[in-house]
Order: structure tokens, then sequence, then C-alpha cells
């Protein structure tokens, strides 16, 4: 009966430290699932799709039918085996997979473009290198039936002009479909894929393919847009398309002098703003850029490559929107694109993706509450005076 009496009381300790141990797990579980897994729900459930300005004449029903939800993010930037830490490439590809496979699962897109750059080596890799990276990607980037993926080609994918072949572009073409001066045309609405990095104007062979690709297009829309009381004799043999206003979807911005102009939280730091831009290797040179004006006269211009959010007006009139990095390796406040396109019209909207620096904040804040749990536990958060004593008497014991 004593045996039996003792062995209960030598036991309760070891539940009391099982209890406990428990409690830390499910607390170090929590912070983990918050903030691995869930902040990306909390963050983008808060994102909401504009509203086309005509919108608010239309029914629901036609509403549901005539706007095109699309999502546009840029340079995602897969890590290579080159330059790529291994513990990088976890980190950053989950944060890029929560985050798209989330907007997919809340926003419901009906179109995902991704303008250029989806790798960071595509210009260095080896077939076995591409593959694998290839692999990875559409691992991160899967998508229902319901939604349609578009990317767009750009330097880091097949390399700036002078690293540029012909066997890069045409091994990023059979992987994404792409090819430059391709129309892509949904709900009637027109957009233009055009690979900026052949926008050089030396006359090489993926220049000169890509340019006249772009030249045939224009002349399409061009014919498409004209009124049809307007007799031309050059459009009478032509393929009709929407008479919808095209959207420019490429790599590089066109060209402007530096970043002074743009404004909000996810544009260059202001120590770089000033700096001058490289034509052809920031931004696409001046002739270039009045090349694409004056063979489509778009609405809209979306751009990547700068890692930073801008918005410019060329000509007056004619809005490009660059868009931030997805990636946290190069932002601490990555975010995506939200449009509702028409025909006729559009309205875009910027979802930001949770900060890094707020979730490195919360693994500070639950470490020290883990620290301190733990030293309460084993009652070491005594007040100073009697923590000193104990320790001089344990000093003069010995």
């Amino acid at each position: 009966m004593l045996s039996s009496s003792s062995t209960t009381v030598n036991s309760l300790p070891l539940k009391k430290r099982l209890c406990f141990l428990l409690k830390l797990v499910c607390f170090v579980s929590s912070v983990l699932i918050f903030c691995e897994f869930l902040i990306y729900y909390v963050v983008i459930f808060q994102c909401r799709w504009p509203e086309v300005k005509g919108g608010g004449h239309m029914g629901k029903k036609e509403t549901s039918t005539s706007v095109l939800k699309a999502i546009i993010l840029a340079d995602t930037h897969l890590l290579g085996e080159i330059k790529g830490h291994w513990l990088d490439k976890l980190r950053r590809e989950w944060q890029m997979e929560r985050s798209f496979q989330t907007a997919l699962w809340l926003l419901q897109p009906d179109i995902v473009f991704i303008l250029g750059d989806a790798f960071d080596e595509g210009k260095w890799s080896s077939p076995q290198a591409w593959a694998d990276d290839v692999r990875r990607f559409r691992k991160m980037f899967k998508y229902p039936v319901s939604t349609e993926l578009v990317v767009i080609v750009g330097n880091h994918d097949i390399g700036f002009h002078y690293e540029m072949t012909t066997y890069k572009v045409n091994r990023f073409e059979k992987v994404f479909n792409f090819t430059s001066g391709k129309l892509i045309t949904r709900k009637g609405i027109n957009f233009v894929i055009v690979n900026s990095v052949a926008m050089e104007g030396d006359g090489c062979a993926v220049c000169r393919t890509s340019e006249a690709k772009l030249v045939a297009l224009s002349h399409k829309l061009n014919c498409s847009q004209q009124k049809p009381n307007h007799s031309n004799k050059r459009c009478s043999d032509v393929e009709k398309l929407p008479a919808s206003e095209p959207i420019l979807l490429q790599h590089y911005p066109l060209y402007r002098k530096n970043d002074a102009e743009c404004s909000g939280e996810d544009s260059a730091p202001p120590e770089e703003k000033n700096i001058p831009f490289k034509e052809k290797y920031d931004v696409l040179s001046q002739e270039a850029s009045q090349k694409l004006i004056w063979w489509f006269h778009p609405r809209l211009i979306l751009s990547g490559h700068t890692h930073s959010a801008c918005e410019v007006l060329h000509a007056g009139k004619i809005p490009e929107i660059s868009v931030p990095s997805f990636s946290w390796r190069n932002r601490n406040n990555p975010s995506f694109i939200m449009g509702s396109i028409t025909p006729t019209d559009f309205s875009l909207q910027k979802c930001f993706l949770p900060y890094e620096s707020r979730v490195f904040t919360i693994y500070c804040a639950a470490g020290a509450l883990l620290v301190i749990l733990i030293l309460a536990h084993f009652q070491l958060l005594t007040p100073p005076f009697y923590f000193a004593q104990r320790l001089i008497s344990k000093h003069k014991a010995v």
C-alpha cells in the first residue's frame, strides 16, 4: 500500500513535465502553422476585385460574363543550381507557392499573367537544370482547368540580348507556348505578347522574326478597329479581330529616364529613384518604345523587370504599370495586380502579400514568449534580489 502511494507521488512530476512539453509543442506548432500557412489566407482574403467603371450599369449576370478577371505578377526568379542555396530555395519557393495557390483558391481568376523572369538562371541552365527548374515551377504554379496561365519571357529566362540564342528562345517557347507577337483574345479583349529582349533593333535573327510578327499583328489590329463603312484595300483580305484596343504584356518597361516620378510604398527606395536607367538593359530603347506605341496604340501596358512598382503615362494618355517582384528574395513587400477588364475599360487593384518583416516580428515575439514560459515553469523568474540571495547561499554552502 505504501509503495503504490509513493509511486503515484513520483509520477506526478513526470505528468506535469509531459503536460508542459505538450503545451510547448502546441504553441510552437500554432505559430508555425499561422506564419507559414494561415497568414496567406488572412492577408489575401482582404483583397477585392476592382469594379469596372461601367460595371454599375450592368446586371450581375452580364457583369460576370463580360468582365475578365486577371491576376498579373512578375519576376518570380526561381533559383537555379548555380546561385541558389537549398535553404533559400526552400523558403522562397514555399512562400510563392502558398501565395499563388491561396490567391487562386480565394480569388478564382480567369487568367494569370507572369511578366517574365520566371527563372533566375534560365540564361545559364544546362538541359538537366532547366528541366528541374521547370518541374519545380509547374509544381508551385499549378492551376485548375478554370484558370489559364500565360508566361511572358524575360532576360533571366533566355539571357540579355547578347546572351540570347535561338536554342534558349525555343526552349522557353516549347514549355510555355510563348511566341513574341502572339495575340491572346479573351472575352473580346486583345492582349499582345511581346518578347522585349528581342526589341534590340540591331537586326539579329530573333529580333527580325519577332518584329515581323509584331508588325503583321499590328496591321490586323488596326484593320479590325476601322469603321465598317471605311474602305481600305489593304484591309480587304485581313482576318478581322475584336475591335478592342490592345493591352501590351512584356518584361522590360518602355523607356523612362528613371523612377523619380514613381510613388507608393512598393516603389523603388529613395536612394535609387534618381539613378538613370540604361536603355536596352533597364528599359527598352526610346526607338523600340516609340515603335510599340505607334504599332499598337495600346490602352494599357503591363511590364516588370525593375522589381519595384511604378505608374507612368506615355504620350500623355497611355498608362504603363510596372509590376513589382513576386519574390520575397527581391522585396520585403511583394504584391500582384488584380485586374477587372472589359473590351472598352479596365480597373486595377494591388494585392499585397504578407510583409516578411512582420512575419519575422511574429517569430521573434513568439520566441521571447516561449523563453518566458520556460523560465516561469522552472521558477527562474523570481525577483532579482531573491534570485541573487539564492545564488549567494548556494555559494556559502559550498
